[in-house]
């Protein structure tokens, strides 16, 4: 595993050690895959029996497309659990966030990657650790794709925290996606646009529910604080 990979995951250690194939896990989501169909997110385990979640590597930017790839694929090749005999992959995710951002008062929604680079595959391997060649396959000739994380041909499993990290990001939310602030407390400020425009404040709290700042600033002489929504503002260096 290389250090860029080590940055992205833990190491798999002794304290947090790989799930074992046919161990039930806890509560996951439900992604795309040979689950059952009378299963909802909230019913589906951690980890299927006999199964374990490896991490991908992929092209930047082709997360996506390499997903559907796979799922095409797998689906064809009878993969997919539409055979039990032949259940080898079973969910396929891509984990992303939501955030809003405002500009003119305009609002939009963006979604994001939590693991750009990265594919997670629950997926069966043969008793000596290694990919069933069928899949292997599969997966290699995929255009984007690169290597597993662990050993050649001998993939590492994620360990426990790391699954229930995976599962939990690729949730749907619950809630509307939350503003993404890019100010702290203490910034210098400029207002640049509304009543208070090219006035001068420090940033007191960040109200992303509302999309807004609160700033402190000098109006005759006294310390006032305004509510001013975020894109309203700049910071400024004096």
């Amino acid at each position: 595993m290389t250090d860029e990979d080590t940055q992205a995951f833990s190491t798999m250690t002794d304290e947090n050690p790989p799930i074992e194939p046919d161990q039930p896990g806890g509560d996951a989501v439900n992604g795309s895959g040979g689950a059952p169909d009378d299963l909802t997110p909230e019913d589906e385990p951690m980890v299927y029996p006999g199964m374990n979640w490896f991490v991908l590597r992929v092209a930047s930017n082709k997360e996506d497309s390499v997903r559907r790839t796979l799922l095409r694929k797998v689906k064809i090749e009878g993969f997919d659990g539409a055979d039990p005999d032949k259940h080898l992959v079973n969910r396929i995710l891509v984990p992303t966030e939501k955030t809003k951002t405002m500009k003119a008062g305009k609002q939009k929604v963006v979604e994001t990657k939590l693991y750009p680079g990265y594919v997670f595959v629950e997926m069966k391997l043969e008793p000596d650790g290694r990919i069933p060649q069928d899949v292997f396959f599969l997966i290699k000739e995929t255009t984007g794709v690169g290597d597993f994380i662990g050993t050649a041909g001998r993939p590492s499993p994620m360990s426990i925290p790391e699954i229930e990290k995976m599962l939990n990001a690729a949730k749907p939310a619950e809630e509307q996606p939350q503003v993404k602030m890019e100010y702290q407390k203490g910034d210098h400020i400029r207002v640049t646009d509304g009543a208070f425009e090219n006035m001068e404040g420090t940033v007191d709290e960040l109200l992303p529910d509302q999309g807004k700042v609160r700033v402190i600033v000098t109006i005759f002489g006294r310390a006032t604080p305004l509510e001013i929504e975020y894109w309203q503002i700049e910071r400024f260096e004096e």
